[in-house]
């Protein structure tokens, strides 16, 4: 669209207050509107032009700051440390990045503004290994999440995590979206995925507890499911294990630059020097842009709402099932009804746009919506069956497509920026690519070599729950304390909790541990295993029990002790 009419239309549909310029070779909004959805709607006519982004400073009446600094923490830690490459953000991708990063004799660090790893948008997502049918054709979401899909094999074996390749089925109840199949079937062929028509027979033979009135359908084997968080955890773990640095409770404050490249950066933990320094600050990361000083596009978030069902229901379906409209448009991937690799029924996520980039809340109405959805697919399941429901927030920028470059401002600056769905799937393939930049970046300025010591398999720690009887006997036996259960509805032991709380990336506050070993994560919500919890991260670390956290600051669990535990307390458990 011609510039002028494209702001011509912005004024004339929202608002003609509205500041309309170009900066960075992205079109800049800058004003005060109504409401959050008009600050939408001029972001997406802004992105019909054919410049790289767009910045949309809009602001609406009445808008509240929000505050993401969830520390306290001020030190000099890390004042005058060099690293070879410094990377904001210890999600899935910024994890992923370090990981294959450690491949190389180079000095990495981590930071994250939070005190674990996959907080925010790595934990609070549906685990999907998408297919990479969604994407527009020729787009980066399509090229990296058909390739991430692919690697999801390889990646499993060697980090240790747990990868289903369950297969999908997208299903309709409408005959006349049989004639859409031919386009469907195109977009799968552009993408390079492969696909098959089922007919109402076909897919009750997959499905046999879903609907009988469907009437069709499409078939997509490479789906896949896994955890996400532990995942994100064994990217973090395996790059520990190759010599990458993590610093939790740092949060950027300011960079400085000489001849435009990134020389150190100002945190609460002191400055930082760094010969390249990578941008996965998730739906903060058009923040990190401006900091740095190469900001073209803004993170609007998007909300997706999700249901756990309880295990019982597990055994109503085998893999992904999703009713659609097909519309390629849509900006979710819709999620569906998901059997997770825990086994437990995951509905959603739905989406939509919300203005707070750290709004964790649920609605009834969403709640609702999920359930009346994928109830009318499997009709077995009912609301008595939710065991809790949570949400998250997509990195989507305007442009709807990810950002994966070297800054053509900053030379060592590299931006991974608007992750969005399909980015869990997209993950392997992304870090991949982020390496050679890097590296490219790096040899221009010194000679580096390979890791010798590199090993890129984790071994983990034992998981009860999925081993066979005669070795979980085995480990038991050598050491008792797997033998205690603490968490009876995960069947979590004594011996995993203690496993992670000395792992090299320990887990001392009660949703570290969780995203780890899953305790609290099942029918009770914790209800059972907590007190244990607080009781084992006190024995195990000394910390006092008025100052355990569940997550960061502020979440303290206890106020003041009543009554000392005995000191047969954990014998008993």
């Amino acid at each position: 669209m011609n510039i002028q009419k494209l702001k011509n239309k912005i004024k004339k549909d929202i608002s003609y207050d509205i500041d309309i310029s170009i900066q960075n070779n992205a079109l800049k909004l800058e004003g005060v509107v109504e409401n959050w959805e008009q600050v939408i709607k001029a972001g997406k006519i802004a992105a019909m032009s054919d410049f790289d982004g767009v910045i949309n400073n809009l602001k609406f009446i009445n808008q509240e700051k929000e505050n993401f600094i969830n520390t306290d923490l001020k030190d000099n830690k890390l004042n005058n440390k060099k690293y070879d490459v410094i990377i904001i953000g210890a999600g899935i991708i910024g994890c992923s990045i370090a990981r294959e990063l450690s491949k190389w004799n180079i000095k990495i660090l981590v930071i994250d503004k939070e005190n674990d790893i996959a907080v925010h948008t790595s934990s609070r997502n549906d685990g999907m290994i998408h297919p990479g049918l969604s994407p527009k054709p020729g787009t980066k979401k399509a090229y990296y999440n058909v390739l991430g899909n692919k690697l999801y094999e390889k990646k499993s074996k060697e980090l240790n995590f747990e990868f289903k390749r369950t297969g999908s089925l997208i299903v309709f109840d409408k005959w006349h979206l049989k004639f859409i199949s031919p386009f469907i079937k195109l977009r799968a062929k552009k993408n390079g995925v492969y696909l098959k028509y089922v007919d109402k027979k076909q897919i009750n033979m997959i499905e046999p507890n879903i609907d009988k009135n469907l009437i069709g359908g499409f078939l997509i084997p490479s789906t896949g499911i896994i955890s996400p968080y532990k995942t994100t955890i064994a990217y973090a773990e395996n790059a520990v294990e190759n010599g990458v640095d993590i610093s939790f409770e740092t949060f950027l404050k300011d960079v400085y630059k000489e001849n435009n490249e990134v020389v150190y950066i100002e945190t609460n933990r002191g400055r930082i020097f760094t010969k390249c320094l990578i941008n996965c600050a998730g739906v903060h990361s058009d923040e990190v842009a401006e900091i740095v000083g190469d900001r073209f596009y803004t993170i609007h978030p998007r909300k997706g709402e999700i249901i756990i069902l309880d295990k019982k229901t597990g055994n109503f379906i085998n893999s992904v099932v999703s009713k659609t409209d097909f519309n390629l448009k849509n900006n979710s991937k819709g999620g569906g009804i998901i059997k997770t690799v825990e086994e437990n029924l995951l509905l959603g996520p739905n989406a939509y746009e919300q203005p707070y980039k750290e709004d964790y809340s649920t609605t009834s109405k969403g709640i609702n919506e999920i359930m009346n959805k994928h109830s009318s697919v499997l009709k077995q399941i009912n609301k008595k069956d939710i065991i809790t429901y949570f949400s998250g927030t997509r990195a989507s920028t305007y442009k709807e497509d990810f950002i994966i470059k070297q800054s053509s401002k900053i030379s060592n600056f590299i931006h991974v920026s608007g992750i969005q769905s399909p980015g869990i799937a997209s993950a392997p393939s992304i870090s991949e690519d982020v390496e050679k930049i890097t590296i490219n970046i790096l040899k221009s300025k010194t000679n580096i070599n390979q890791n010798i010591k590199y090993n890129p398999n984790r071994k983990g720690y034992p998981i009860l729950y999925l081993l066979e009887d005669k070795e979980k006997n085995r480990i038991i036996n050598k050491n008792p304390d797997f033998g205690k259960i603490v968490c009876r509805c995960e069947m979590i032991s004594y011996g995993e909790i203690k496993s992670v709380i000395h792992s090299n990336i320990p887990a001392i506050t009660l949703d570290a541990i969780k995203r780890r070993t899953r305790v609290g994560m099942g029918r009770c919500q914790g209800g059972f295993c907590t007190p244990l919890l607080l009781k084992i991260i006190h024995e195990e670390t000394g910390i006092e029990y008025e100052k355990i956290l569940k997550k960061g600051l502020g979440s303290n669990l206890i106020f003041k002790e009543t009554k000392k535990f005995g000191d047969d307390f954990i014998e008993r458990i």
